[in-house]
């Protein structure tokens, strides 16, 4: 009796399994292939996350806020993502989802969080009580390990940067007019 997988001229398991030159080759061009499915069709498409519902880009004082905020390191200790935890809901308020950040260059999403999360936790204290933790944190909350940001209060925004930085934000994808950019 004749065994049925070595009949023929084709590729049998035994010559793809003892030839460790056609296994590779093999194993790249299906690896090929499957890339080229997966990224291929991201070419054409215009975004693979879209804005959520009712979002704006930021204003230029949110803009120059969150200059400060990436210049000064608070992105080490502060994420900006509200987890899908049912104790962070309660605290901070619905999660995050990656259409509100569509217009965040770079995103800063991040996993270590030191200090709490800063997504929303702006509309949660007055701005008295913001001035004064980040001249002395510990005058607002005394466990705090956060370091007193007092140079900031003096420190003047640089608003003449302001609309080059948000045309560069335009060419990344933010949808800013001419007069909001002025």
């Amino acid at each position: 009796m004749s065994n049925p997988s070595n009949s023929g001229g084709g590729l049998s398991h035994e010559k793809v399994e003892t030839s460790n030159f056609l296994m590779i080759v093999l194993i790249l061009l299906v690896l090929l292939f499957g890339g080229m499915v997966e990224i291929v069709p991201l070419f054409f498409q215009k975004s693979t996350t879209e804005p959520v519902p009712g979002l704006k880009p930021y204003t230029a004082l949110q803009v120059a806020g969150r200059d400060i905020y990436v210049r000064e390191g608070c992105y080490n200790c502060h994420s900006q993502m509200i987890r899908p935890f049912r104790a962070e809901t309660l605290r901070y308020g619905p999660y995050s989802v990656a259409g509100e950040f569509v217009y965040d260059h770079p995103f800063q999403w991040g996993s270590k969080r030191t200090g709490p999360d800063l997504a929303r936790v702006g509309g949660k204290y007055s701005d008295d009580w913001h001035r004064i933790h980040l001249i002395n944190p510990r005058d607002v909350v005394p466990e705090s390990n956060m370091p007193a940001y007092a140079w900031l209060e003096k420190a003047p925004v640089d608003g003449d940067s302001l609309p080059a930085h948000m045309r560069g934000l335009r060419q990344l994808g933010a949808p800013y007019t001419d007069e909001e950019i002025a």
